[in-house]
């Protein structure tokens, strides 16, 4: 399959590429602002595995991504949009470049990546948006992310849209609500805290739904969570 990733340098996204080219069966496009160092796994998989160097909420996709897609693969099977910003403050602090930052990387580059590699998304495919339990109706919230749990709550309402706008298309669209995984990121915002999973772990169940999951679901939030801190 033709699986593009976003958010590739760390993590989760950085966890799903390792397996991707283990597996050995896919054509990956890995995105991400930094550069990604997979030097064993490379081996595995050089032909098939293409990086991308690019800040997805400052990217004219039809003009920077689209071309250099093309020239790799004439069809995506699946997108996972696993790119994301969180700032950690207090709400009082919080300043409208925090908004502009939060929402753009977490909601507006997800719109925009869909909107226009629409041409290229093929009939049939997956696209999974990677949001989390913070933006999940009903669960708890913590003090400082009040910006970061928005965003994935609109995250979450904008995938129950899309599923409904592009099912004449084919193309299936689903949220995984993710609670505490062990990554860069929930160190960040909750320095003291283990989680019960691994980014690699977590990988792993993401990898399996973004192959089958549109088989049983369509326009889903789907929390997968054993703790949110």
């Amino acid at each position: 399959m033709n699986i593009l990733i976003t958010g590739t340098s760390r993590g989760i996204g950085y966890e799903l590429c390792k397996k991707l080219m283990v597996d050995g069966c896919h054509n990956i496009i890995a995105i991400s602002r930094t550069e990604v160092i997979f030097d064993k796994y490379l081996d595995l998989n050089k032909k098939s595995f293409t990086h991308l160097k690019l800040d997805l909420a400052n990217t004219d996709f039809k003009e920077s991504l689209l071309p250099r897609i093309v020239e790799k693969i004439k069809e995506i099977d699946i997108i996972i949009n696993n790119a994301g910003l969180l700032i950690n403050k207090p709400f009082e602090e919080l300043t409208d470049n925090d908004f502009d930052d939060i929402f753009d990387l977490n909601v507006k580059s997800i719109f925009r990546l869909i909107r226009d590699l629409i041409s290229v998304i093929k009939k049939g495919a997956h696209i999974v948006n990677i949001s989390s339990m913070g933006g999940y109706q009903g669960s708890a919230k913590f003090p400082g992310l009040s910006l970061y749990s928005a965003s994935k709550g609109a995250l979450a309402v904008l995938t129950e849209c899309l599923a409904e706008e592009l099912k004449d298309k084919g193309i299936s669209v689903n949220a995984l609500a993710l609670g505490a995984v062990q990554t860069e990121m929930l160190s960040e915002a909750f320095p003291n805290y283990k989680a019960p999973l691994s980014a690699s772990e977590m990988a792993d169940f993401i990898y399996d739904f973004a192959l089958t999951g549109h088989k049983h679901y369509n326009g889903k939030i789907l929390p997968v969570s054993l703790s949110t801190p």
